[in-house]
Protein backbone atom coordinates (compact mmCIF):
# COMPACT_ATOMS: atom_id res chain seq x y z
CA UNK A 1 0.00 0.00 0.00
CA UNK A 2 2.92 2.30 0.81
CA UNK A 3 4.45 1.65 -2.61
CA UNK A 4 1.10 2.35 -4.26
CA UNK A 5 0.88 5.66 -2.40
CA UNK A 6 4.40 6.63 -3.42
CA UNK A 7 3.55 5.83 -7.04
CA UNK A 8 0.54 8.17 -6.89
CA UNK A 9 2.61 10.99 -5.38
CA UNK A 10 5.44 10.53 -7.85
CA UNK A 11 3.06 10.34 -10.81
CA UNK A 12 1.35 13.60 -9.88
CA UNK A 13 4.67 15.37 -9.42
CA UNK A 14 6.12 14.13 -12.72
CA UNK A 15 3.05 15.28 -14.66
CA UNK A 16 3.08 18.64 -12.88
CA UNK A 17 6.72 19.40 -13.66
CA UNK A 18 6.37 18.11 -17.23
CA UNK A 19 3.67 20.72 -17.84
CA UNK A 20 5.69 23.41 -16.07
CA UNK A 21 8.81 22.77 -18.12
CA UNK A 22 6.79 22.58 -21.32
CA UNK A 23 5.55 26.11 -20.66
CA UNK A 24 9.03 27.23 -19.63
CA UNK A 25 10.58 25.92 -22.86
CA UNK A 26 7.88 27.66 -24.90
CA UNK A 27 8.65 31.03 -23.30
CA UNK A 28 12.37 30.41 -23.62
CA UNK A 29 11.83 30.59 -27.38
CA UNK A 30 9.55 33.64 -27.13
CA UNK A 31 11.40 35.90 -24.67
CA UNK A 32 13.65 38.18 -26.72
CA UNK A 33 14.88 40.82 -24.27
CA UNK A 34 15.27 41.63 -20.59
CA UNK A 35 12.05 43.68 -20.51
CA UNK A 36 10.12 40.58 -21.56
CA UNK A 37 12.09 38.34 -19.21
CA UNK A 38 11.78 40.45 -16.02
CA UNK A 39 8.64 42.59 -16.56
CA UNK A 40 6.62 40.52 -19.00
CA UNK A 41 6.85 43.16 -21.72
CA UNK A 42 4.13 45.26 -20.01
CA UNK A 43 1.60 43.04 -21.84
CA UNK A 44 -0.18 40.69 -19.43
CA UNK A 45 -3.97 40.38 -19.40
CA UNK A 46 -6.54 40.49 -16.59
CA UNK A 47 -6.79 36.81 -15.64
CA UNK A 48 -3.06 36.24 -15.95
CA UNK A 49 -2.48 38.97 -13.39
CA UNK A 50 -5.26 37.70 -11.09
CA UNK A 51 -3.81 34.20 -11.18
CA UNK A 52 -0.24 35.25 -10.52
CA UNK A 53 -1.28 37.46 -7.58
CA UNK A 54 -3.10 34.52 -5.98
CA UNK A 55 -0.24 32.12 -6.64
CA UNK A 56 2.40 34.52 -5.35
CA UNK A 57 0.45 35.16 -2.17
CA UNK A 58 -0.02 31.46 -1.51
CA UNK A 59 3.63 30.49 -1.17
CA UNK A 60 5.52 28.94 1.73
CA UNK A 61 4.59 31.77 4.07
CA UNK A 62 0.89 30.90 3.63
CA UNK A 63 0.86 27.13 3.08
CA UNK A 64 3.48 26.39 5.72
CA UNK A 65 3.99 29.55 7.77
CA UNK A 66 0.35 30.51 8.36
CA UNK A 67 -0.59 26.92 9.20
CA UNK A 68 2.16 26.87 11.82
CA UNK A 69 1.10 30.29 13.15
CA UNK A 70 -2.51 29.09 13.47
CA UNK A 71 -1.30 25.97 15.28
CA UNK A 72 0.44 28.22 17.82
CA UNK A 73 -1.66 31.42 17.96
CA UNK A 74 -5.04 30.37 16.58
CA UNK A 75 -7.38 32.71 14.70
CA UNK A 76 -5.18 35.74 15.35
CA UNK A 77 -2.63 34.25 12.91
CA UNK A 78 -4.84 35.52 10.09
CA UNK A 79 -4.63 39.10 11.33
CA UNK A 80 -0.97 38.83 12.27
CA UNK A 81 0.14 37.93 8.79
CA UNK A 82 -2.30 37.41 5.90
CA UNK A 83 -4.72 40.26 6.59
CA UNK A 84 -1.91 42.66 7.52
CA UNK A 85 -0.03 41.96 4.30
CA UNK A 86 -3.12 42.07 2.09
CA UNK A 87 -4.29 45.35 3.60
CA UNK A 88 -1.00 47.12 2.85
CA UNK A 89 -0.91 45.53 -0.61
CA UNK A 90 -4.35 47.03 -1.23
CA UNK A 91 -3.00 50.45 -0.23
CA UNK A 92 -0.08 50.04 -2.64
CA UNK A 93 -2.28 49.03 -5.57
CA UNK A 94 -5.15 51.45 -4.97
CA UNK A 95 -3.27 54.60 -3.99
CA UNK A 96 0.15 54.23 -5.62
CA UNK A 97 -0.18 51.71 -8.46
CA UNK A 98 -1.24 54.08 -11.23
CA UNK A 99 1.42 56.70 -10.44
CA UNK A 100 4.20 54.13 -10.14
CA UNK A 101 3.22 52.42 -13.37
CA UNK A 102 3.33 55.70 -15.28
CA UNK A 103 6.95 56.20 -14.25
CA UNK A 104 7.98 53.14 -16.31
CA UNK A 105 9.89 51.66 -13.40
CA UNK A 106 11.34 48.19 -12.97
CA UNK A 107 12.07 48.15 -9.24
CA UNK A 108 11.79 50.18 -6.05
CA UNK A 109 15.51 50.92 -6.35
CA UNK A 110 14.82 52.34 -9.81
CA UNK A 111 12.45 54.84 -8.18
CA UNK A 112 15.15 56.01 -5.78
CA UNK A 113 17.80 56.00 -8.50
CA UNK A 114 15.75 58.25 -10.78
CA UNK A 115 14.71 60.60 -7.99
CA UNK A 116 18.01 60.96 -6.09
CA UNK A 117 20.74 59.74 -8.46
CA UNK A 118 21.93 56.28 -9.44
CA UNK A 119 24.05 55.61 -6.36
CA UNK A 120 21.08 55.99 -3.98
CA UNK A 121 19.42 53.00 -5.61
CA UNK A 122 22.24 50.76 -4.38
CA UNK A 123 20.87 50.44 -0.83
CA UNK A 124 17.32 49.27 -1.71
CA UNK A 125 18.70 47.11 -4.51
CA UNK A 126 21.12 45.27 -2.23
CA UNK A 127 18.44 44.99 0.44
CA UNK A 128 15.88 43.59 -1.98
CA UNK A 129 18.24 41.12 -3.62
CA UNK A 130 20.22 39.90 -0.61
CA UNK A 131 18.12 40.54 2.51
CA UNK A 132 14.76 39.65 0.97
CA UNK A 133 14.97 37.67 -2.30
CA UNK A 134 17.62 35.16 -1.23
CA UNK A 135 16.19 34.26 2.23
CA UNK A 136 12.60 34.06 0.98
CA UNK A 137 13.61 31.84 -1.93
CA UNK A 138 15.41 29.66 0.61
CA UNK A 139 12.17 29.57 2.54
CA UNK A 140 10.47 27.95 -0.46
CA UNK A 141 13.23 25.33 -0.60
CA UNK A 142 12.69 24.50 3.09
CA UNK A 143 8.96 24.08 2.54
CA UNK A 144 9.45 21.98 -0.61
CA UNK A 145 11.89 19.79 1.28
CA UNK A 146 9.10 18.70 3.62
CA UNK A 147 7.62 16.79 0.67
CA UNK A 148 10.87 15.08 -0.33
CA UNK A 149 11.68 14.07 3.26
CA UNK A 150 8.21 13.14 4.60
CA UNK A 151 6.71 11.56 1.49
CA UNK A 152 9.74 10.05 -0.24
CA UNK A 153 12.10 9.63 2.72
CA UNK A 154 15.00 11.49 1.10
CA UNK A 155 17.69 13.05 3.24
CA UNK A 156 17.46 16.86 3.53
CA UNK A 157 20.60 17.58 1.47
CA UNK A 158 19.28 15.59 -1.50
CA UNK A 159 15.90 17.26 -1.14
CA UNK A 160 17.44 20.73 -1.21
CA UNK A 161 19.43 19.87 -4.33
CA UNK A 162 16.29 18.64 -6.12
CA UNK A 163 14.34 21.76 -5.10
CA UNK A 164 17.09 24.07 -6.31
CA UNK A 165 17.52 22.28 -9.63
CA UNK A 166 13.79 22.28 -10.43
CA UNK A 167 13.15 25.90 -9.50
CA UNK A 168 16.32 27.23 -11.08
CA UNK A 169 15.72 25.41 -14.36
CA UNK A 170 12.18 26.70 -14.76
CA UNK A 171 13.05 30.28 -13.81
CA UNK A 172 15.95 30.44 -16.27
CA UNK A 173 13.71 29.13 -19.06
CA UNK A 174 10.56 31.18 -18.72
CA UNK A 175 11.33 34.38 -16.84
CA UNK A 176 8.36 36.46 -15.68
CA UNK A 177 6.10 35.63 -18.67
CA UNK A 178 6.48 31.91 -17.99
CA UNK A 179 5.97 32.51 -14.28
CA UNK A 180 2.82 34.60 -14.77
CA UNK A 181 1.22 32.12 -17.19
CA UNK A 182 1.99 29.11 -14.99
CA UNK A 183 0.85 31.12 -11.95
CA UNK A 184 -2.51 31.71 -13.60
CA UNK A 185 -2.90 27.98 -14.22
CA UNK A 186 -1.51 27.01 -10.83
CA UNK A 187 -3.85 29.36 -8.97
CA UNK A 188 -6.71 26.94 -9.73
CA UNK A 189 -4.65 24.03 -8.39
CA UNK A 190 -3.62 25.99 -5.29
CA UNK A 191 -7.15 27.12 -4.42
CA UNK A 192 -8.60 23.63 -4.90
CA UNK A 193 -5.80 22.00 -2.91
CA UNK A 194 -5.93 24.24 0.13
CA UNK A 195 -9.76 24.14 0.27
CA UNK A 196 -9.79 20.32 0.08
CA UNK A 197 -7.18 19.98 2.82
CA UNK A 198 -8.96 22.51 5.05
CA UNK A 199 -12.20 20.55 4.66
CA UNK A 200 -10.46 17.24 5.39
CA UNK A 201 -8.78 18.59 8.53
CA UNK A 202 -11.99 20.14 9.81
CA UNK A 203 -13.87 16.90 9.20
CA UNK A 204 -11.19 14.80 10.93
CA UNK A 205 -11.25 17.16 13.92
CA UNK A 206 -14.99 16.52 14.31
CA UNK A 207 -16.54 19.44 12.45
CA UNK A 208 -17.15 23.09 13.21
CA UNK A 209 -19.04 22.48 16.47
CA UNK A 210 -16.27 20.34 17.95
CA UNK A 211 -13.62 22.79 16.78
CA UNK A 212 -15.40 25.70 18.49
CA UNK A 213 -16.12 23.85 21.73
CA UNK A 214 -12.77 22.07 22.13
CA UNK A 215 -10.51 24.99 21.20
CA UNK A 216 -9.61 27.37 24.09
CA UNK A 217 -11.22 30.81 23.91
CA UNK A 218 -7.89 32.64 23.71
CA UNK A 219 -6.98 30.58 20.61
CA UNK A 220 -10.27 31.54 18.95
CA UNK A 221 -9.81 35.21 19.90
CA UNK A 222 -8.98 37.74 17.19
CA UNK A 223 -6.09 39.07 19.31
CA UNK A 224 -4.74 35.64 20.29
CA UNK A 225 -3.34 34.20 23.51
CA UNK A 226 -0.81 37.00 24.07
CA UNK A 227 -3.13 39.97 23.73
CA UNK A 228 -3.62 42.98 21.49
CA UNK A 229 -0.18 44.51 22.05
CA UNK A 230 1.59 41.36 20.87
CA UNK A 231 -0.70 41.18 17.84
CA UNK A 232 -0.09 44.83 16.96
CA UNK A 233 3.70 44.52 17.17
CA UNK A 234 3.71 41.38 15.02
CA UNK A 235 1.44 43.08 12.47
CA UNK A 236 3.70 46.14 12.44
CA UNK A 237 6.71 43.93 11.71
CA UNK A 238 4.92 42.36 8.71
CA UNK A 239 2.32 44.67 7.15
CA UNK A 240 4.20 47.85 6.09
CA UNK A 241 6.69 45.81 4.08
CA UNK A 242 4.01 45.13 1.48
CA UNK A 243 4.08 48.76 0.38
CA UNK A 244 7.54 48.07 -1.04
CA UNK A 245 7.14 44.40 -1.99
CA UNK A 246 8.85 44.01 -5.36
CA UNK A 247 6.59 41.11 -6.42
CA UNK A 248 3.52 43.36 -6.21
CA UNK A 249 5.35 46.12 -8.07
CA UNK A 250 6.22 43.67 -10.88
CA UNK A 251 2.59 42.64 -11.24
CA UNK A 252 1.44 46.26 -11.33
CA UNK A 253 3.94 46.96 -14.14
CA UNK A 254 3.36 43.70 -16.09
CA UNK A 255 -0.32 44.43 -16.90
CA UNK A 256 -0.93 45.77 -20.39
CA UNK A 257 -3.04 48.74 -19.22
CA UNK A 258 -3.64 50.84 -16.11
CA UNK A 259 -7.22 49.59 -15.87
CA UNK A 260 -6.19 45.94 -16.02
CA UNK A 261 -3.39 46.61 -13.54
CA UNK A 262 -5.80 48.10 -10.98
CA UNK A 263 -8.74 45.73 -11.42
CA UNK A 264 -6.78 42.50 -11.76
CA UNK A 265 -4.46 43.17 -8.82
CA UNK A 266 -7.37 44.17 -6.57
CA UNK A 267 -9.34 41.07 -7.56
CA UNK A 268 -6.28 38.93 -6.88
CA UNK A 269 -5.80 40.21 -3.33
CA UNK A 270 -9.55 39.99 -2.61
CA UNK A 271 -9.58 36.31 -3.59
CA UNK A 272 -6.33 35.79 -1.66
CA UNK A 273 -7.95 37.28 1.45
CA UNK A 274 -10.55 34.52 1.32
CA UNK A 275 -8.17 31.69 0.45
CA UNK A 276 -5.67 32.56 3.14
CA UNK A 277 -8.20 31.75 5.85
CA UNK A 278 -8.03 28.07 4.84
CA UNK A 279 -4.56 27.59 6.42
CA UNK A 280 -6.05 28.98 9.64
CA UNK A 281 -8.66 26.20 9.57
CA UNK A 282 -5.92 23.62 8.91
CA UNK A 283 -3.80 24.86 11.82
CA UNK A 284 -6.74 25.12 14.24
CA UNK A 285 -8.01 21.66 13.34
CA UNK A 286 -4.56 20.10 13.63
CA UNK A 287 -4.38 21.27 17.25
CA UNK A 288 -7.11 18.73 18.06
CA UNK A 289 -5.41 15.65 16.62
CA UNK A 290 -1.65 16.29 16.35
CA UNK A 291 0.75 16.25 19.34
CA UNK A 292 1.40 19.70 20.79
CA UNK A 293 5.14 19.31 20.15
CA UNK A 294 4.71 18.71 16.41
CA UNK A 295 7.21 20.74 14.37
CA UNK A 296 5.00 23.56 13.00
CA UNK A 297 6.65 23.67 9.56
CA UNK A 298 5.81 19.99 8.99
CA UNK A 299 2.08 20.22 9.77
CA UNK A 300 0.87 20.76 6.21
CA UNK A 301 2.76 17.82 4.73
CA UNK A 302 2.03 15.61 7.74
CA UNK A 303 -1.75 16.03 7.71
CA UNK A 304 -1.83 15.54 3.94
CA UNK A 305 0.01 12.23 4.29
CA UNK A 306 -2.06 11.03 7.26
CA UNK A 307 -5.58 12.14 6.36
CA UNK A 308 -5.96 11.80 2.60
CA UNK A 309 -5.79 8.81 0.26
CA UNK A 310 -2.80 8.95 -2.11
CA UNK A 311 -4.86 9.84 -5.18
CA UNK A 312 -6.10 12.95 -3.34
CA UNK A 313 -2.94 13.57 -1.32
CA UNK A 314 -0.88 13.63 -4.50
CA UNK A 315 -3.08 16.42 -5.79
CA UNK A 316 -2.57 18.38 -2.54
CA UNK A 317 1.19 17.96 -2.74
CA UNK A 318 1.08 19.29 -6.30
CA UNK A 319 -0.87 22.29 -5.01
CA UNK A 320 1.83 22.86 -2.39
CA UNK A 321 4.55 22.48 -5.03
CA UNK A 322 2.70 24.92 -7.27
CA UNK A 323 2.61 27.48 -4.46
CA UNK A 324 6.27 27.02 -3.63
CA UNK A 325 7.55 27.04 -7.21
CA UNK A 326 5.63 30.19 -8.07
CA UNK A 327 6.79 31.89 -4.87
CA UNK A 328 10.41 30.98 -5.53
CA UNK A 329 10.20 32.12 -9.16
CA UNK A 330 8.80 35.48 -8.13
CA UNK A 331 11.42 36.07 -5.46
CA UNK A 332 14.30 35.02 -7.72
CA UNK A 333 13.09 37.29 -10.52
CA UNK A 334 12.67 40.13 -8.04
CA UNK A 335 16.30 39.82 -7.02
CA UNK A 336 17.35 39.40 -10.64
CA UNK A 337 15.61 42.67 -11.54
CA UNK A 338 17.53 44.44 -8.78
CA UNK A 339 20.90 43.03 -9.81
CA UNK A 340 20.34 43.48 -13.55
CA UNK A 341 18.84 46.96 -13.73
CA UNK A 342 19.76 48.64 -10.46
CA UNK A 343 23.35 47.46 -10.09
CA UNK A 344 24.58 46.28 -13.48
CA UNK A 345 22.84 48.58 -15.96
CA UNK A 346 22.46 51.71 -13.85
CA UNK A 347 25.90 51.67 -12.24
CA UNK A 348 28.22 49.45 -14.26
CA UNK A 349 27.09 49.37 -17.88
CA UNK A 350 24.42 51.99 -18.77
CA UNK A 351 24.70 51.25 -22.51
CA UNK A 352 24.32 47.47 -22.19
CA UNK A 353 22.29 45.98 -25.06
CA UNK A 354 19.43 43.51 -24.72
CA UNK A 355 21.53 40.40 -25.26
CA UNK A 356 23.94 41.46 -22.52
CA UNK A 357 21.07 42.27 -20.14
CA UNK A 358 19.46 38.89 -20.86
CA UNK A 359 22.74 37.16 -20.03
CA UNK A 360 23.13 39.14 -16.79
CA UNK A 361 19.49 38.43 -15.88
CA UNK A 362 19.93 34.69 -16.21
CA UNK A 363 23.30 34.69 -14.43
CA UNK A 364 21.78 36.64 -11.55
CA UNK A 365 18.96 34.07 -11.38
CA UNK A 366 21.61 31.37 -10.88
CA UNK A 367 23.38 33.45 -8.22
CA UNK A 368 20.18 34.05 -6.21
CA UNK A 369 19.04 30.43 -6.48
CA UNK A 370 22.39 29.13 -5.19
CA UNK A 371 22.46 31.76 -2.42
CA UNK A 372 18.98 30.61 -1.36
CA UNK A 373 20.26 27.03 -1.19
CA UNK A 374 22.95 28.10 1.28
CA UNK A 375 20.34 29.87 3.42
CA UNK A 376 17.97 26.89 3.33
CA UNK A 377 20.67 24.50 4.49
CA UNK A 378 21.66 26.67 7.44
CA UNK A 379 18.37 28.00 8.80
CA UNK A 380 15.05 26.58 9.97
CA UNK A 381 11.70 28.13 10.86
CA UNK A 382 9.92 29.56 7.85
CA UNK A 383 8.02 32.36 9.58
CA UNK A 384 11.08 33.41 11.59
CA UNK A 385 13.07 33.85 8.35
CA UNK A 386 10.23 35.66 6.64
CA UNK A 387 9.43 38.01 9.52
CA UNK A 388 13.11 38.91 9.82
CA UNK A 389 13.37 39.76 6.12
CA UNK A 390 10.11 41.74 6.13
CA UNK A 391 10.97 43.73 9.25
CA UNK A 392 14.38 44.87 8.07
CA UNK A 393 13.14 45.74 4.59
CA UNK A 394 10.20 47.73 5.96
CA UNK A 395 12.14 49.77 8.53
CA UNK A 396 14.75 50.60 5.89
CA UNK A 397 12.55 51.48 2.91
CA UNK A 398 8.93 52.31 3.79
CA UNK A 399 9.43 55.82 5.18
CA UNK A 400 11.85 56.87 2.40
CA UNK A 401 9.33 55.51 -0.12
CA UNK A 402 6.44 57.52 1.36
CA UNK A 403 8.57 60.66 1.57
CA UNK A 404 9.61 60.23 -2.07
CA UNK A 405 5.99 59.93 -3.14
CA UNK A 406 4.57 62.86 -1.17
CA UNK A 407 7.31 65.35 -0.17
CA UNK A 408 9.11 67.40 -2.80
CA UNK A 409 11.37 68.69 -0.05
CA UNK A 410 12.88 65.24 0.57
CA UNK A 411 16.63 65.30 -0.03
CA UNK A 412 19.18 62.72 -1.07
CA UNK A 413 21.08 63.12 2.21
CA UNK A 414 17.93 62.54 4.25
CA UNK A 415 16.91 59.44 2.29
CA UNK A 416 20.33 57.85 2.76
CA UNK A 417 20.28 58.71 6.47
CA UNK A 418 16.76 57.29 6.78
CA UNK A 419 17.69 54.01 5.09
CA UNK A 420 20.87 53.52 7.08
CA UNK A 421 19.22 54.59 10.34
CA UNK A 422 16.34 52.15 9.93
CA UNK A 423 18.57 49.28 8.83
CA UNK A 424 21.29 49.61 11.47
CA UNK A 425 18.94 50.31 14.39
CA UNK A 426 16.74 47.32 13.52
CA UNK A 427 19.77 45.02 13.47
CA UNK A 428 21.37 46.40 16.65
CA UNK A 429 18.27 46.87 18.83
CA UNK A 430 17.77 43.21 19.90
CA UNK A 431 21.27 43.19 21.45
CA UNK A 432 20.68 46.29 23.60
CA UNK A 433 17.92 44.88 25.84
CA UNK A 434 16.07 48.21 25.99
CA UNK A 435 12.60 46.65 26.18
CA UNK A 436 11.25 48.29 23.00
CA UNK A 437 10.41 46.26 19.92
CA UNK A 438 13.06 46.57 17.22
CA UNK A 439 10.45 47.41 14.58
CA UNK A 440 9.40 50.54 16.46
CA UNK A 441 13.03 51.53 16.96
CA UNK A 442 13.76 50.97 13.29
CA UNK A 443 10.86 53.12 12.09
CA UNK A 444 11.78 55.83 14.64
CA UNK A 445 15.36 56.11 13.41
CA UNK A 446 14.20 56.01 9.79
CA UNK A 447 11.82 58.90 10.54
CA UNK A 448 14.60 60.86 12.25
CA UNK A 449 16.76 60.36 9.18
CA UNK A 450 14.10 61.59 6.75
CA UNK A 451 13.53 64.69 8.90
CA UNK A 452 17.00 65.86 7.82
CA UNK A 453 15.26 66.98 4.61
CA UNK A 454 14.37 70.20 6.42
CA UNK A 455 17.99 71.08 7.21
CA UNK A 456 19.77 69.78 4.08
CA UNK A 457 19.80 70.90 0.46
CA UNK A 458 19.07 69.04 -2.77
CA UNK A 459 21.99 67.28 -4.44
CA UNK A 460 22.77 68.16 -8.10
CA UNK A 461 21.97 64.56 -9.14
CA UNK A 462 18.41 64.82 -7.81
CA UNK A 463 15.35 65.18 -10.00
CA UNK A 464 13.26 67.19 -7.53
CA UNK A 465 9.63 66.03 -7.66
CA UNK A 466 6.97 64.56 -5.40
CA UNK A 467 6.29 61.45 -7.47
CA UNK A 468 2.65 61.24 -6.41
CA UNK A 469 2.00 64.49 -8.27
CA UNK A 470 4.89 64.91 -10.74
CA UNK A 471 6.66 62.64 -13.21
CA UNK A 472 10.21 61.35 -13.15
CA UNK A 473 12.34 61.52 -16.34
CA UNK A 474 11.64 57.95 -17.46
CA UNK A 475 7.90 58.64 -17.61
CA UNK A 476 8.67 60.62 -20.78
CA UNK A 477 10.74 57.88 -22.39
CA UNK A 478 14.13 56.22 -22.15
CA UNK A 479 16.03 59.05 -23.83
CA UNK A 480 15.10 61.50 -21.10
CA UNK A 481 16.11 59.36 -18.13
CA UNK A 482 19.56 58.13 -19.06
CA UNK A 483 21.32 60.73 -16.92
CA UNK A 484 19.41 59.97 -13.76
Amino acid sequence: MENEGTAWYLGYIIVYFAIMFGIGIYYFTKVKNADDYLIGGWSMGHWSIVGTVISTWCGASIFIGTVSLAFIYGVSAYFRFAFAGLFFTFLLIFFFGKRLRRQKLYTLADLFGQRYGASVGIIPSILSAFIYAIPTTGMQYIAMNTIWTIVFGLNPTTGFMISTALILSFTILGGLPGTIITDALQSVLIVAGVVILAGACLNFAGGVDVLLTETPANILSFVGPFGAKDLLLFTLSVGPFYLVWQSSWQRIFAAKSEKISLNANLMGIFISAIITFCPIIIGLSARLFLPADTTPDLIFSTVTLQLLPPYVGGFIYCALLAALVTGANSFILQGSSNLTYDLYKRLLHPTANNSRLMLVSRLSVVFIAIGALVVAQNFTGIMAIYQWALRITATTLVIPFLATMFLRRTTRTAVIASMLGGFISTLVCPYLNIGIDQTIIGFLFSLIGISLSFVTTHHPAEHVVAVMYEDLPCAEGESTCSDH
